[in-house]
C-alpha cells in the first residue's frame, strides 16, 4: 500500500508575521511616519482643519514626476544614457566621476531617489565588470552625496524643495539664487574628492547592444516637460494630474503601478503629523524660540535626527524665513544615514551587494558625509550670519 506523502501545513500567522515584517523593513520611514501621526491624532482629535494640512499640489506633483521617470527607466533611457557617456572614458577615476556627475545631474532632472535607483546598478555593474569592485563602496558613497547635494538647485530636486517651494509659493529665480551659492561649493566638493581619493588606473568598458525605443522616449520627454510646467505653476496640478495620469495608463500602467507609493504616503503621515504638532503650544514655543536663534544651523541639525523631509514640512509651520530654511534642510541632507530619505536607498542597494561589509561602507558614508555637512555649514553660517 502506498504511503500517503505528508504535506506541511501552512502556519499561515508565522507567514503573516513574516510578510508584515518584511514590508515594515522595506517601509520603516512611512511606518514610522504613520505612527507618528496616529499619536499626534491622540493629542489633537480629528476636526475640519485636518484637511488643510495636506499640500495636494506636492502630491500631485511628486506623484507625475514619479511616474513619468518610472516610464523613462521602463524603456531604459536613463541607463542607456549613461552607459553612452560612461563609454567615453577610459579611466577609473574619470568613469567613477562620470557616475557621480550622472547622478548629481540625475537628481537635478528627476530627484535623488530616484537617480540613486537609476544610477547605482550602473554603477555597480560597470566597476565590477571592469574590475574595479574595490572602488564600489567609494563611488555608492560620492553618488548618494551628489543626488542629495545635486537637487538643491531645482523645486523638484529633492522632496522638501518641491513641498517648501510649494509652500512658500517661492519665485523660481529667488529659490535658485538662494541655493546657487552652496551648489556651486557643492560640486567644487564632490569633483575635488573623486579627483583626490580615485586613481586614474586603465579602464575598459564592455560594449553592449541595447534597444532604443525613440518614440516612447519622445512621448515621456513631452510627459516630463508637463510635470515641469506643473512644478513651476504653468499648467494647473489638476490639469498635469488628469493628462499624465491618463497617458501613462494608456502607454504604460506599470510606470503608474510602480510609483514609489510609500514615499507619498510618508507624506501624508508627515503633514499629519506636522499640522497636529504644530497646534501644540509646547512645541510651537520651543521651535520658535530655537529657529529665532539661527534657522539655517537648527533645520541642519533637525535633518540628522528626523531626515530633511519631516524637518521640513514641520519646521516651515514656526518660521516665515523660507530661505535659511531652505538652506538648512538642503545642507542638513547629508550627515547622518538617516538625514535623507534617499542615503537609505544606497545603503540598502549595498548591503544587497555586499553583504559581509555593511559596517566598512556606513563608517566610509558617515566620515565623508561629516566632512561635507561641516563645510556646508560653516559657509552658510558665515554667508546668513547677522
Amino acid at each position: 500500500m502506498q504511503k500517503a506523502i505528508a504535506i506541511p501545513k501552512r502556519n499561515r500567522p508565522a507567514e503573516l508575521a513574516e510578510h508584515a515584517l518584511s514590508f515594515v523593513k522595506k517601509n520603516t520611514v512611512m511606518c514610522i511616519a504613520a505612527i507618528l501621526a496616529v499619536m499626534t491624532v491622540f493629542l489633537v482629535p480629528p476636526d475640519t482643519r485636518y484637511a488643510g494640512y495636506v499640500d495636494y499640489k506636492t502630491l500631485a506633483c511628486l506623484f507625475c514626476t514619479l511616474a513619468v521617470v518610472a516610464a523613462l527607466k521602463d524603456i531604459r533611457f536613463f541607463y542607456i544614457l549613461a552607459k553612452n557617456i560612461v563609454r567615453l572614458f577610459k579611466s577609473t577615476r574619470a568613469c567613477v566621476l562620470a557616475l557621480v556627475w550622472i547622478t548629481f545631474l540625475g537628481s537635478m532632472l528627476i530627484a535623488n531617489d530616484m537617480a540613486l535607483l537609476t544610477f547605482l546598478p550602473l554603477s555597480y555593474y560597470v566597476l565590477k565588470d571592469c574590475g574595479r569592485q574595490k572602488t564600489v563602496a567609494f563611488s555608492f558613497v560620492m553618488q548618494t552625496v551628489a543626488a542629495n547635494l545635486g537637487g538643491m538647485l531645482t523645486p523638484f530636486g529633492n522632496p522638501q524643495n518641491l513641498y517648501l517651494y510649494t509652500r512658500f509659493n517661492i519665485p523660481t529665480g529667488a529659490f535658485t539664487l538662494t541655493m546657487l551659492p552652496s551648489f556651486c561649493l557643492s560640486v567644487a566638493l564632490i569633483t575635488g574628492a573623486c579627483l583626490l581619493f580615485v586613481k586614474p588606473e586603465p579602464l575598459t568598458v564592455a560594449d553592449e547592444a541595447i534597444r532604443f525605443d525613440k518614440s516612447r522616449s519622445v512621448l515621456y520627454a513631452v510627459l516630463f516637460l508637463v510635470s515641469v510646467l506643473m512644478v513651476f505653476r504653468a499648467i494647473p496640478y489638476a490639469v498635469g494630474l488628469l493628462i499624465i495620469t491618463a497617458s501613462l495608463l494608456v502607454l504604460d500602467r506599470h510606470a503608474v503601478s510602480s510609483v514609489d507609493y510609500p514615499l507619498l504616503f510618508t507624506f501624508v503621515f508627515f503633514f499629519i503629523f506636522a499640522g497636529n504638532t504644530a497646534r501644540l503650544d509646547i512645541v510651537r514655543d520651543t521651535l520658535g524660540t530655537l529657529l529665532n536663534r539661527n534657522v539655517v544651523l537648527f533645520s541642519s541639525l533637525s535633518c540628522q535626527f528626523i531626515s530633511n523631509v519631516p524637518s521640513a514640512i514641520l519646521l516651515s509651520n514656526f518660521t516665515d524665513n523660507w530661505r535659511e530654511l531652505l538652506v538648512g534642510v538642503n545642507v542638513g541632507s547629508v550627515g547622518t544615514l538617516i538625514s535623507s530619505l534617499a542615503s537609505l536607498i544606497t545603503f540598502r542597494e549595498y548591503t544587497i551587494r555586499y553583504p559581509g561589509h555593511t559596517k566598512g561602507y556606513f563608517l566610509l558614508y558617515t566620515a565623508v558625509s561629516f566632512v561635507f555637512l561641516g563645510i556646508l555649514l560653516a559657509f552658510n553660517l558665515f554667508l546668513f550670519r547677522g
